[in-house]
């Protein structure tokens, strides 16, 4: 996003992206009272809230529509929608409490050891990141799935959401090493040139401390 051309809050991929808050309030529901079983609209729902995440980021690109609020805003709805979704499927019964455990605790080391990069837009999103999220969503989907109208699939589902786990962890891991890297020199304002962790890619966008691309 070039200096000075930050088309502001209400754009259209901005709009998806509110709309995309919307939806995990009544996913959560569903699943906490245990009115999405034997019912498609929950597993509707999270496909809707899940792809959005990729609709919003390729029209902010087409329309040349990036903002900073999109910039942030848009990691936030993935991880207040993975967190949710993730505790309502905990109090269900469904995962393991160490599942949002790890995942809560590697967000918070990112954000206290990895914010300044991020905010200064030299941390990038990792390939290791773009996998992670991937497998949650999947495994996240699949759970729903499993919660709803296909019981079947739970185990697979909760086998792939420990791989999507160990996947953040490792992510996590690579955002910190290289925010560190990219600290200036004896605060003399001199970064590193140490390229972003796991190949990103140079013009990737600009994340937030949990590394979810826009």
């Amino acid at each position: 996003m070039a200096a000075g051309r930050d088309p502001g809050v209400w754009t259209v991929p901005n709009v998806i992206t509110v709309l995309r808050f919307l939806l995990i309030g009544p996913i959560c529901w569903m699943i906490v009272t245990g009115t999405a079983a034997g019912t498609w609209t929950p597993v509707v729902l999270l496909a809707v809230w899940s792809s959005t995440d990729w609709v919003d980021g390729l029209l902010a690109r087409m329309l040349d529509q990036r903002s900073r609020f999109g910039e942030i805003m848009d990691p936030l709805a993935d991880r207040l929608g993975i967190t949710a979704i993730l505790v309502s499927l905990g109090v269900a019964g469904v995962v393991q409490w160490w599942w949002l455990v790890a995942i809560v605790a590697v967000d918070a080391l990112v954000i206290v050891f990895a914010h300044r990069a991020a905010r200064d837009g030299s941390l990038h999103v990792s390939w290791t990141g773009k996998t992670r999220t991937a497998v949650l969503m999947t495994a996240i989907v699949l759970l729903v799935l499993g919660v709803s109208v296909w019981p079947a699939v739970l185990g697979w589902a909760q086998g792939l959401m420990v791989a999507g786990v160990v996947l953040h962890v490792i992510a996590g891991a690579g955002y910190i090493v290289n925010a560190q890297r990219k600290r200036p020199a004896s605060d003399g304002g001199v970064e590193a040139t140490t390229g972003a962790t796991d190949g990103a890619e140079p013009h990737a966008r600009v994340t937030g401390a949990s590394g979810f691309e826009r």
